[in-house]
């Protein structure tokens, strides 16, 4: 495999196994995206990846992490969507989504504006269990199972929204703390009913969540799930949990899991290096026989090629590096020695 093969996940193609990674802009208005969207995210797909994620999407107002979010909840952002999805194809990316609610980390500041809980305008939290995030942040209320159907039928409803927006993949938030991960996670679900307790209860709700998506997500489209490998805590969620987790929800409907790792707790030590997380998508890939994404400080073309070519992943998602370049795909090419196709308007300059 090289980095600039296609890869084809039942009748989805990329063009190469470069992914834009979900990256929060924190400069919506309501859920709604905007012009902002459209270049932030049309810039990659001129760029030349092969598959553009939005961010993450908020499948509530109750989901969102900050009030500058983009959602999934309403017809008024399926409308936003349309022409930002449309641009992105038509430019030869594949248009993903990523769906997510924060639990116990929504609520919070965006980062320019020093992050942490609101204050003014803060809605209140939800989670598997009253613990909060942190100092100074609010305890969640308690998920009872009435909430926790709802939370199901929100995720569906977001796919459903979803597919008439026009995205080609999509992508389930089950890791960094949000909320499906508090459920993984021991350190965050302290629940003793059938959503809590041992292996089978915490993964119930990542597990009913693929499943209702899958009732209106085609199976002609791949659907992708996130999680993080490790809490990179003591008694926390580890990879051994992930393989586990990773080769039931292949059975499920799953075609790739984004292999990311950490954000349940802050007090969490992450021994962050260049690939730090690939041996995580490495080894999910081995034993549960399933296709991984690799992600987290890959900022070289050669880097990235390597990954690919030595099957430690089927797909490198790019993050901070696309940010600092959006033409990342573009100079690996040329670095690498790969033909790539310029939008028309730029074939002057090839």
């Amino acid at each position: 495999m090289n980095l600039f093969d296609e890869l084809s996940q039942r009748e989805v193609r990329l063009r190469n196994r470069i992914v834009v990674s979900p990256m929060c802009q924190y400069s919506a208005t309501d859920g709604v995206p905007n012009a902002w969207h459209l270049v932030h995210l049309g810039s990659r797909a001129v760029g030349g990846a092969g598959l553009v994620f939005t961010e993450a999407a908020a499948i509530s107002p109750a989901g969102r992490i900050s009030a500058g979010d983009v959602g999934l909840w309403n017809d008024a952002q399926v409308a936003a969507w349309r022409p930002i999805v449309a641009f992105i194809a038509e430019h030869g990316a594949v248009p993903g989504v990523q769906l997510a609610h924060a639990g116990r980390k929504a609520s919070v500041r965006r980062p320019w504006e020093g992050g942490g809980p609101m204050r003014l305008g803060a809605w209140p939290t939800l989670a598997p269990s009253a613990l909060a995030y942190d100092i100074g942040y609010a305890a969640p209320s308690t998920l009872d199972a009435d909430g926790i159907r709802r939370v199901i039928d929100e995720f569906r409803a977001a796919a459903a929204r979803a597919l008439a927006a026009g995205f080609r993949v999509l992508e389930l938030h089950a890791a960094h703390g949000y909320l499906l991960h508090q459920f993984l996670s021991p350190l965050s679900n302290r629940r003793d009913d059938a959503w809590g307790g041992d292996f089978d209860g915490r993964t119930r709700l990542t597990r009913e969540v693929i499943t209702a998506v899958r009732e209106v997500w085609p199976q002609q489209l791949p659907l992708w799930l996130r999680i993080s490998a490790t809490d990179w805590a003591a008694e926390g969620w580890e990879i051994e949990q992930s393989v586990r987790l990773a080769t039931q929800v292949k059975t499920l409907g799953v075609d790739l899991v984004d292999v990311s790792s950490g954000g349940l707790v802050p007090h969490a030590v992450i021994p962050v290096a260049p690939g730090y997380q690939v041996p995580f998508a490495e080894r999910i890939r081995r034993e549960a026989g399933v296709a991984t994404g690799a992600v987290g400080l890959i900022d070289s073309p050669q880097q990235a090629q390597a990954i690919i070519a030595d099957g430690r992943a089927d797909v490198v998602l790019v993050a901070r590096e696309s940010l600092r370049d959006p033409y990342f795909p573009r100079r690996a090419a040329r670095e690498l020695g790969a033909p790539i196709t310029p939008p028309e308007p730029y074939q002057r300059a090839w």
